[in-house]
């Protein structure tokens, strides 16, 4: 949510700053509402105002006559009183609805752009593999290796479902190890695991509702939301919270299952583990005060990066240009590895700098001195990495041309020492 004064008193840049998103925004009915409501709010005030005054006046009246017509017309100012708090609410109710429609403006040093082609390349790191042989795809390497299950997946849950089996269940569970002591050990977060099922208000707080309702899962008997990413969670375990400011930085690392209604054209994505309904994820998220939050965002994307160096993973960072940006973030970053079957770069990360947008949907603040008024902090957040897509890279990337995979170095220990997944 960005603030109601800025929208207010520097009307036409929100207006600017939206139209580099190329999306609209309701501005123009959130300025009506807020007038309208403003007003409804100096009425009451002056109503108030002059019941209080009567109020004294009255006992100051001798004849009863004069002293009870004036009780009944302030009984008809208490009850236009109450008539306009409910006005009130009501416009307020509506104001609010409104605002969470607006998106978070584009930081300064994003790029203006429409769409995906308008994205920046910004870094490459590590050299494409090359093989004496036709480098096979993910979904035909699983199968043969019997690491990989498409057929039991459909048939216990639908399409965009898959089942890891033996060597493919214990590699990604050394993923996911592996990454939270990294991040735990060498980045300074501080591990949790937090629930995978969250209240409609967490939702609203880091910005999935009310826009994008649709793709997810919702539990409306007891109004339980499956998360999609773990942001959700950990961002809102500090919502409605004042944090010192001897707390921040504040890192927090967790792994989750997340859930997703992935609405996908015909034909796109189909093949394979990129892209499904239910997935791992290992999440990076940042308390921050303001002045800092782009460095680090920088330091973000760095944390990202470690991973895919340590997993020997050729990889190149892309910024989003603002009509790519997602409706949350003020400067996202994606990182994305590099799949030899596939033959296409794949997004393992998005890192993003919220700045005080959710802070103020969650009403997350921190208090700059002891006496200080306090004020909102930055989030961000960044996947430190997404499972199925680095279980693509490290199968296509690791592949022999016996159909076998090489482990990566890092992961041998959480494996038992293991070096290949064979037949």
């Amino acid at each position: 949510m960005i603030d109601l004064r800025l929208i207010r008193e520097q009307t036409d840049f929100v207006r600017r700053e939206i139209a580099k998103l190329f999306t609209e925004a309701p501005i123009d009915e959130i300025l009506s509402l807020d007038e309208t409501r403003r007003n409804l709010i100096r009425e009451v005030e002056e109503l108030k105002a002059r019941r209080n005054a009567a109020s004294k006046a009255i006992s100051a009246v001798k004849d009863s006559v004069e002293r009870q017509s004036r009780i009944l017309e302030m009984r008809e100012v208490s009850d236009r009183i109450g008539v306009l708090d409910e006005q009130v609410r009501a416009v307020e109710e509506q104001l609010n609805a409104r605002l969470l429609e607006v998106p978070n403006l584009p930081h300064p040093d994003v790029p203006v752009g429409k769409d995906e082609s308008d994205n920046v390349v910004t870094a490459m790191e590590g050299d494409l593999p090359t093989f004496t042989f036709e480098p096979r795809p993910h979904w035909e390497i699983g199968p043969d290796l019997g690491i990989l299950d498409f057929e039991r997946g459909v048939k216990i849950s639908g399409s965009r479902f898959y089942v890891l089996v033996g060597d493919g269940a214990r590699l990604q569970r050394a993923l996911i190890t592996w990454m939270l002591d990294l991040h735990r050990t060498r980045h300074g977060y501080v591990e949790v695991y937090p629930p995978a099922v969250v209240r409609h208000e967490c939702l609203i707080g880091t910005g999935q509702l009310p826009k994008f309702g649709e793709n997810l899962y919702h539990d409306a008997e007891e109004d339980f939301w499956l998360v999609p990413t773990a942001e959700v969670p950990v961002t809102n375990l500090y919502a409605g919270e004042v944090l010192e400011k001897s707390q921040l930085p504040l890192y927090h690392v967790a792994y989750t299952p997340c859930f997703r209604r992935e609405k996908m054209s015909a034909g796109k994505d189909v093949r394979g583990i990129k892209r499904g309904h239910e997935f791992d994820k290992v999440e990076m998220v940042k308390f921050v005060e303001p002045a800092t939050s782009d460095a680090e965002l920088t330091s973000l994307v760095e944390h990202a990066r470690d991973v895919c160096r340590g997993l020997g993973l050729p990889h190149r960072i892309v910024q989003m240009c603002t009509g790519d940006l997602s409706f949350t973030a003020a400067m996202k970053y994606d990182v994305e590895v590099w799949a030899a079957g596939c033959g296409e770069w794949l997004e393992v990360s998005s890192c993003s700098n919220f700045r005080d947008f959710q802070a103020r949907r969650a009403n997350i603040r921190y208090r700059p001195a002891p006496s200080a008024k306090p004020e909102y902090v930055h989030t961000l957040n960044g996947s430190g990495l997404a499972l199925p897509r680095v279980m693509i890279a490290i199968m296509e990337n690791y592949q022999l041309e016996d159909g076998s995979i090489v482990i990566p170095e890092v992961l041998k220990p959480y494996l038992g020492g293991q070096d290949t997944i064979s037949r």
